[in-house]
């Protein structure tokens, strides 16, 4: 993938997650780590979190805000949480976190240096690098408070941090990862989330590379030849940094027709009714398992095997498991619980060899990918509000 996937706006929110929902995401984020884990492996994991529109979208099919900064939080701290029991079976363990959890990082992950043979220290340097470069060589205004570093048995992580500018109320998220990394200070990042402010001070360009240099020499050369640069005329400034993709998250939080590509909810809701009957018999036998469920494990489907462009409308996540400001619709309990249910049961059966429910579903995000282009449908203001209307036979919940 990409080194740098793009940037996205992302409103400051606060709060806390409540009780009822922090239990099920983290349940939900670790049988989707074992299944990305199952098909494609450990790397793909990291290839994903490494992801800033992935990222999203995996936070909005949890339940949470879908367009807020506080879904970087929850969603690592559901996986810490989550694979913590079976990290070592797993190989993926996630360190660090929020305040003084990340803080905390290098100690981590000499630990897993300790049971899996990695090299703790070169990670521990790493964790403080990424840190360094993210608050020291670019200076955009956001001061850091997370930082999260996910290590493979193999020594292969990715890193999630994020700042904050409380005085404008954004936050920016920064996505590192091992794969392809040469140089800490030269174009080291795969993504960089944020509003764009204009140019910034970003001493990780590959193109400051003769800037650091310089930088260098001066210091080497005492404050005498400082002085004497600051005193003379300064140039031009720099041509601005390459415009790369950008999402932009909006502030408001309800889900508005603008923010989902209607033929991709069109396709998953198609799959769902039309296929599913006919050719997911294996799931539909499932006691408790309904129409409504069926429709979240195809968006929970593409999760796990959705290509890196289908993920540019993060808010069409959250029609899986609704979100818990009640936007689109409050989270239905039953319906997040049996989607847990009927992966949980997926992932064990295939870890015994048989893989035929976990293909189902699978064969489930194919088929809404084919339906897109000719699936019907109601619009998208008449979907919502059926949800809202049977959101109490759902459980419904919201904060």
């Amino acid at each position: 993938m990409a080194r740098r996937a793009g940037f996205a706006d992302l409103p400051l929110h606060g709060g806390r997650v409540p009780s009822w929902l922090s239990a099920r995401m983290a349940r939900l984020g670790r049988v989707v780590a074992e299944a990305i884990v199952h098909h494609y492996g450990r790397d793909e994991l990291l290839v994903r979190l490494a992801h800033p529109f992935w990222f999203q979208s995996f936070g909005a099919v949890m339940g949470m805000d879908w367009h807020s900064s506080g879904i970087t939080t929850s969603v690592l701290g559901a996986l810490k949480r989550g694979l913590s029991p079976i990290e070592d079976e797993l190989g993926v363990f996630v360190c660090g976190g929020r305040g003084r959890h990340s803080r905390r990082t290098p100690d981590e992950l000499l630990a897993v240096a300790e049971r899996t043979g990695v090299d703790g220290q070169g990670l521990a340097t790493t964790s403080r690098l990424v840190a360094k470069v993210d608050s020291a060589a670019v200076q955009d205004g956001f001061a850091l408070y997370l930082h999260s570093f996910i290590v493979t048995r193999e020594g292969r992580w990715t890193v999630v941090q994020q700042g904050m500018m409380e005085e404008r109320r954004l936050a920016r998220r920064y996505h590192w990862t091992s794969e392809g990394l040469t140089s800490f200070v030269s174009d080291p990042h795969t993504a960089v989330e944020g509003e764009n402010r204009g140019t910034i001070v970003n001493l990780a360009d590959a193109r400051a590379e003769q800037n650091r240099r310089d930088q260098l020499a001066l210091v080497e050369r005492g404050p005498d030849a400082v002085l004497a640069v600051l005193r003379k005329a300064r140039p031009l400034p720099e041509p601005a940094q390459r415009v790369l993709p950008h999402l932009v998250l909006p502030a408001h939080h309800e889900v508005r027709e603008d923010d989902v590509v209607i033929r991709r909810l069109r396709g998953t809701l198609a799959a769902a009714a039309d296929r599913a009957p006919r050719d997911f018999p294996e799931l539909l036998l499932v006691p408790g398992v309904g129409a409504r469920t069926v429709e979240a494990l195809a968006h929970v489907a593409e999760i796990v095997h959705g290509a890196p462009c289908r993920f540019t409308d993060p808010a069409r996540f959250s029609l899986a498991h609704g979100g818990k400001d009640g936007h689109p619709f409050p989270v239905p309990l039953r319906v997040y619980d049996e989607t847990i249910r009927v992966l949980r049961s997926a992932v064990d059966r295939a870890k015994l060899g048989n893989d035929e429910r976990l293909n189902a579903i699978r064969e489930l995000d194919r088929q809404a990918r084919e339906l897109e282009a000719s699936a019907a449908g109601p619009d998208f203001a008449t979907y919502v509000d059926r949800e809202r209307a049977i959101s109490p036979s759902l459980g419904g919940k919201r904060v």
